[in-house]
């Protein structure tokens, strides 16, 4: 068993004061085989919810009956997995005697996350002294357990990976490139967030052009490195746009076809989350192996739709995909653009976001002047006008995206008390 003491966070029990982090926080599970025995169906469920999870797709996960003593049986005669999960009814000296004879069948290197039913912090303590690398009391939850995997792989020091947040339109031509810049652009500007924008529309894209930039090099030279794709060589390919805020631009030629596997873009976008906080995608409107390896893969998925019928049904397409494919993560953020065009049909916000069961988070007026303008001067929304409707918008889309909004919610005024006290005098 390796001993993991050193790298260990705080223990998950009530009494140490640690609570998991949001799901858009858990990071990605390596290359790693992992092995799970269970004795309750509760945590069987929960372990097999875990492993079907996106963020699990790299790892191989295995979820199994029989717990402790199924894993003793199965190591004596098999090599030990990068991790092995065990949940025991166990506790006491009978559950260290059967850990100490599970340490006996482990290669060096196997790290053992123990599930128990006793919320006792001298036995987490005496177990973790004894190198198991973890220990959970259930019930768990599928997301619980995704935490807890991937902070063995990943040190508290190094801090945490990227947020990644993709924009996609529901159809073509919606504005879903112009929403992810001014937010983008609002990420940095207004709440002060390092992010950087990676335009994947590898023939059409325009981010270069709205931010008045025509860098010789871009994401197609990330994509197509190999192996000389590194922090060095990513790093050369960015433009920097303002103090906060980097691009790595589409080439936007058809001098080539652009027929990618799935995976392509998957290094690439690995690489820019470890050196920013906020990364945002602008993914084309098309539906490819690698397009939607991307969408399933993000943080956060923002669709740009108009109110329209195809914009519609595309967009329910969308989000039946992501629910179906991402069962522990929240909804796509929906935002209607474009609306209010004159003497053109429309659906309502409201039947809008009834019909996908995701009401818009903004709904973005028709306002060609002000946009056409800012594209053709290669400027954001906010430089053109800063107190225009859209402008509020994208803040608050900004605020949502990175988790600052959740935040602010619970973020109590110093003044609260002497206000509430105030308040009560007065009703008396």
């Amino acid at each position: 068993m390796a001993n993991a003491a050193a790298e260990r966070i705080e223990p998950h029990l009530e009494e140490a004061g640690d609570s998991v982090r949001p799901a858009a926080y858990v990071p990605p599970l390596p290359r790693v085989s992992i092995q799970a025995f269970c004795e309750t169906p509760a945590v069987q469920a929960a372990l097999s919810q875990a492993a079907a999870d996106r963020r699990a797709a790299r790892a191989h996960m295995t979820v199994q009956t029989g717990g402790l003593a199924a894993a003793l049986e199965f190591y004596t005669d098999a090599a030990t997995p990068n991790v092995i999960v065990v949940e025991t009814m166990a506790r006491g000296s009978s559950l260290l005697s059967e850990l100490d004879r599970l340490a006996d069948v482990c290669d060096p290197g196997t790290r053992v996350v123990v599930i128990g039913h006793a919320n006792d912090i001298g036995l987490y303590r005496e177990l973790i002294s004894r190198g198991v690398s973890e220990y959970l009391v259930a019930p768990v939850t599928a997301l619980e357990a995704l935490d807890t995997l991937s902070r063995l792989f990943h040190s508290a020091n190094a801090g945490p990976l990227g947020r990644i947040i993709a924009f996609v339109g529901a159809k073509g031509g919606v504005g879903s490139s112009t929403v992810a810049h001014n937010v983008a652009w609002s990420i940095s500007q207004e709440i002060g967030s390092d992010v950087a924008i990676a335009d994947l529309d590898l023939a059409f894209g325009t981010a270069g052009l709205d931010f008045n930039q025509d860098p010789p090099q871009g994401i197609a030279e990330a994509v197509y490195a190999g192996d000389r794709l590194d922090e060095v060589y990513l790093e050369r390919l960015f433009t920097k746009c303002t103090d906060h805020l980097s691009l790595i631009a589409a080439p936007a030629t058809l001098d080539r076809e652009y027929d990618l596997p799935g995976s392509s873009f998957e290094p690439v976008i690995d690489l820019i989350r470890k050196s920013v906080p906020v990364v945002v995608l602008d993914v084309p409107h098309l539906w490819s192996a690698w397009t939607k390896a991307t969408l399933l893969a993000a943080d956060e998925v923002v669709i740009t739709a108009m109110p329209d019928l195809a914009n519609l049904r595309n967009a329910k397409n969308l989000i039946d995909v992501l629910k179906q494919a991402r069962p522990n993560d929240p909804p796509p953020i929906v935002v209607l653009n474009q609306v209010g065009v004159p003497k053109k049909p429309e659906i309502s916000a409201r039947e809008f976001g009834a019909a996908l069961e995701v009401q818009p988070a903004a709904v973005i007026p028709f306002d060609p002047v002000l946009f056409t303008s800012a594209a053709n001067n290669g400027q954001m929304i906010a430089e053109m006008q800063a107190g225009a409707k859209p402008v509020e918008m994208f803040r608050a889309l900004a605020e949502q995206v990175t988790g600052k909004a959740e935040a602010k919610r619970h973020r109590r005024s110093p003044l609260g008390p002497l206000l509430e006290r105030l308040i009560g005098r007065r009703k008396a």
